[in-house]
C-alpha cells in the first residue's frame, strides 16, 4: 500500500492535519507499505518556506517518520504541464475565456440542474470535458459508496490562462505519478473527489482508493477550526504535551476497535488499526481528556525520565526533589513550573486573595506555633515523617482544623493555596529557608 499525506504549507499543522498524516502513516506501517510526503505549495501567496519547515518539524516530533519526499508541488510544474497538454492533444480539455457570469448565463439558458458546457475558443483558461450525464461513483472506505451525476457538474478549470494547474488537476498527476494506493483524507474534500476521477479517467488511469475522514469538532459540537479550538501540534508541544499521548488520543479520534481500551501504545495501534472501522461521525477534541491522557502517560516515566524531560522543558537543573513530590500533580509539562517555581524564585506574590484569606491575625498566630515546632527538630530529624507529627501536633494542640494551619503554611512558603504536599514541600525547602519564610510571612 502506498499512501500519501499532502499538507498546504499555509499555516502551522493543526491537530485534524496530524490526524490525517497518522491515520496514513498507521497504515503504512500496518501493511509494510510506503508513507509519502508531498509539500502541497501551489498558493504561492501563502505558501512559505517557513510554514514548511514547521510541518516538517511538527510531523518530526510527533515521529511519523516518511519514506519518500517531501515532494513539492510547485517543483513538478513540468510534468502538470505535459500531463495538461496531453489532455488539451486528445480533445479532452479546451480553452475558454468565459467567466464566473458566463456560467451563470449558461446555466439561466440550460437549467440550473445541467453542469456548464463550453466551447474550445484556443485560448483562456483550461477546462476539462465532463461527460453529458453519466454516473462517478466514489468508493470510500470510511463512507461507503457515494454517487455524482455528471449533469450536474460545471466544466471544471484545471489550469490558469498562463497554463499554471489547479489544485484537483495537480493532485490528481501526482498521486497518479506517486502510484499512490489510498487517498486517506479529511472529507472536506469529498466534493473534490469526483473532479479528480475525471482526470483519472481523462488520463486513462484508475483511480486510488478513496477514505475521507470524519471532520473533528469542538467540545461544544461546533466545527473545529483555526478560529474555532484548532490547537496546532506546535502549540501543543509548547503547552508539554507528550507525543505518544497525542498520538494516542488523535488515533482515538473517529476510530476504534473492539477491546475499547484508552491507552493504547503506538506500536500496538499500528498493529490493530483497520482504516475500516473509522466512524462516519465527527468526533470531538476535548483538550481536557488529551490533558488526563496525557498526565497517565507521564506517570509512565520513571523519575529520571521524567526529571530529565522538564530540565528539558523548563531550562532549569537540579529538580529531582521536586519532581519527585509534584509529579502526580501534573498533567502537562506546563503544569510543572506554575506549580514549583516557588521553591526557586520565592513565594508569588500574585494570589492576594489566598494571602488576605489565610494570612490574617488568626493565621499568623498560627504560623507562630508552627515555626517554634518546626525550630525545635534537630537539623538532622528534619524528615518528611518528623515534620508530619510535628505539624499535626499543632493542629490537635490548637484544636484547629488541619486547613487552618496547613493553608497559612502554603501561603507563606508558596505564595498560594496550590503546592505539592505540605510536608514534602517543608522538607524540600529545607529547615533554615522554610523558617525564614514563615518569619517573613508572620512580620509583613
Amino acid at each position: 500500500m502506498r499512501v500519501r499525506f499532502a499538507p498546504s504549507p499555509t499555516g502551522a499543522l493543526h491537530i485534524g492535519g496530524a490526524r490525517a498524516a497518522l491515520y496514513n502513516w498507521f497504515v503504512a506501517r500496518g501493511s509494510g507499505g510506503t508513507f509519502v510526503l508531498r509539500i502541497e505549495d501551489t498558493d504561492l501567496e501563502r505558501s512559505t518556506p517557513e510554514n514548511v519547515e514547521q510541518i516538517l518539524d511538527a510531523l518530526r516530533w510527533l515521529e511519523l517518520d516518511w519514506d519518500e519526499g517531501p515532494i513539492s508541488q510547485v517543483a513538478r510544474a513540468d510534468r502538470h504541464g505535459e500531463a495538461l497538454q496531453q489532455l488539451l492533444d486528445a480533445g479532452l480539455a479546451y480553452r475558454t475565456t468565459a467567466t464566473a457570469d458566463d456560467v451563470k448565463a449558461y446555466k439561466e439558458q440550460h437549467g440550473h440542474d445541467r453542469g456548464f458546457r463550453g466551447q474550445d475558443e484556443g485560448e483562456g483558461a483550461v477546462r476539462l470535458r465532463v461527460p453529458d450525464d453519466e454516473e462517478l461513483v466514489v468508493h470510500d472506505l470510511v463512507r461507503g459508496d457515494t454517487t455524482f451525476r455528471t449533469v450536474h457538474l460545471d466544466d471544471p478549470v484545471i489550469a490558469r490562462a498562463d497554463s499554471r494547474v489547479l489544485y484537483n488537476f495537480a493532485v490528481a498527476v501526482d498521486d497518479l505519478d506517486a502510484g499512490i494506493t489510498h487517498v486517506i483524507r479529511g472529507e472536506d474534500h469529498l466534493s473534490n473527489t469526483p473532479k479528480q476521477l475525471l482526470v483519472y479517467r481523462a488520463l486513462g488511469a484508475e483511480p486510488p482508493q478513496f477514505a475521507h475522514l470524519p471532520l473533528l469538532h469542538g467540545p461544544d459540537g461546533k466545527k473545529l477550526s483555526k478560529r474555532h479550538g484548532a490547537a496546532s501540534v506546535q502549540e501543543l508541544r509548547d503547552a508539554g504535551y507528550l507525543p505518544a499521548a497525542i498520538r494516542n488520543y488523535l488515533a482515538l479520534l473517529g476510530w476504534g476497535d473492539e477491546d475499547d481500551e484508552t491507552i493504547i501504545a503506538t506500536d500496538e495501534l499500528v498493529k490493530r488499526f483497520d482504516i475500516s472501522r473509522v466512524s462516519k461521525n465527527p468526533a470531538r477534541f476535548d483538550e481536557q481528556k488529551l490533558r488526563w491522557l496525557n498526565g497517565r502517560y507521564l506517570r509512565e516515566l520513571s523519575l529520571d525520565e521524567l526529571t530529565a524531560e522538564l530540565e528539558r522543558f523548563t531550562g532549569r537543573e537540579g529538580l529531582r526533589a521536586v519532581v519527585e513530590i509534584s509529579h502526580e500533580k501534573i498533567q502537562t509539562f506546563a503544569d510543572f513550573w506554575p506549580l514549583v517555581g516557588f521553591f526557586f524564585d520565592g513565594p508569588t506574590t500574585e494570589d492576594e486573595k489566598s494571602r488576605a484569606q489565610w494570612l490574617d491575625d488568626a493565621g499568623r498566630a498560627a504560623l507562630a506555633d508552627v515555626r517554634a515546632a518546626l525550630a525545635a527538630l534537630p537539623p538532622d530529624g528534619f524528615t518528611v515523617e518528623a515534620v508530619d507529627e510535628t505539624l499535626r501536633g499543632v493542629v490537635a494542640a490548637r484544636e484547629a482544623k488541619p486547613k487552618q494551619v496547613f493553608q497559612p503554611i502554603r501561603v507563606a512558603l508558596a505564595g498560594t493555596t496550590v503546592s505539592p504536599g505540605i510536608f514534602e514541600t517543608v522538607v524540600v525547602l529545607g529547615r533554615d529557608e522554610t523558617l525564614r519564610r514563615i518569619d517573613a510571612a508572620i512580620t509583613d
